[in-house]
């Protein structure tokens, strides 16, 4: 890459605007195995053109193809892009790869989203479905992920979006990906607040992680530990607690200066992660409060519960 820094265009969101203007090029990448299948599908299933598996080399031939594309005659929107590209593409190509360059250069930058898991996650996975990792040939499936994090470090370092598949199963992967590239929110940050449990571990997405286990736990009260934060009289129970209200308020306000800093740089995208023990109770209710709390004129704030139903 050039020594001299690239200044990037703000990601403006992905609805379509119109005239010859065209929703930005959504690039997925990240770790095999985290799920860019599970997204190039979900994306497919709004509408959208997915192309998999492109070298890097084409991006450029890509995007030229799209300056020549047009909106339909009847004034429809242009069509929605995303492009996947995976770790053999980007060994192929070498460490010297213009694929950032590219990104970064355009005269409309490109969205960067990075599925990314744990180690164990990503093992577990493999195992599961009994094939060997891309770039595994005869050594060991954990140095294989280790040389694919060191061959994506510098995208995952320059990504929009990090999304940590650990904890998702398929269904949330869906739900997720699809809320934060919805067409139909324009310019608004997309907040995803998460829940989680501490036990499972933090998860690798978070941009801020906020603690639950100052508030009492209802797990340790009968009639509540079989429900879940979702349930009213679980919320009740956590929200009636001393400090609980007061933390809410104090999060909304924290934020306002952190809005106010993403629309300057042209940030949408982030997650907040609140954590429990366990990720079925304090954490859920708080999860649920807190989005509902956002401004919906300024905010996109859509919830997923990762851990909720894991024993």
């Amino acid at each position: 890459m050039d020594e001299q820094p690239v200044e990037r265009e703000p990601a403006e969101g992905l609805r379509a605007v119109p005239g010859d203007a065209r929703p930005p090029l959504v690039v997925i990448t990240g770790m095999s195995g985290a799920g860019r299948s599970t997204v190039a599908k979900a994306l497919e299933d709004h509408g959208w053109h997915v192309v998999e598996n492109l070298p890097p080399q084409l991006l450029s031939e890509l995007e030229s193809l799209r300056e020549r594309a047009r909106p339909s005659a009847d004034g429809g929107p242009s069509p929605r892009l995303a492009v996947v590209i995976d770790s053999r593409t980007r060994w192929l190509a070498g460490q010297g790869s213009p694929l950032l360059d590219q990104l970064t250069g355009g005269p409309q930058r490109p969205v960067l989203v990075f599925l990314d898991a744990t180690d164990e996650a990503l093992v577990r996975r493999f195992e599961s479905v009994r094939r060997p990792h891309p770039l595994q040939g005869n050594g060991r499936l954990l140095d294989a992920i280790a040389a694919e994090r060191a061959v994506m470090a510098d995208l995952r370092s320059e990504a929009d979006v990090i999304v940590d598949t650990s904890g998702l199963n398929v269904h949330q992967l869906h739900a997720k990906v699809s809320s934060l590239l919805d067409a139909s929110v324009g310019a608004r940050v997309r907040l995803a607040v998460m829940s989680f449990g501490f036990k499972y571990g933090i998860p690798l997405d978070a941009d801020f992680v906020m603690d639950m286990r100052f508030l009492p736990n209802p797990f340790w009260v009968p009639d509540l530990r079989a429900m879940a934060g979702t349930d009213p009289a679980v919320a009740d129970y956590v929200l009636g607690q001393v400090d609980a209200t007061e933390f809410l308020d104090r999060a909304l306000a924290m934020f306002e200066p952190v809005l106010a800093g993403y629309a300057r740089e042209g940030r949408r995208y982030a997650t907040v992660a609140i954590g429990c023990t366990g990720g079925k109770h304090r954490s859920v209710a708080m999860t649920e409060a807190l989005a509902a709390r956002f401004d919906p004129e300024r905010v996109v704030a859509f919830v997923v519960h990762r851990d909720l139903g894991r024993e």
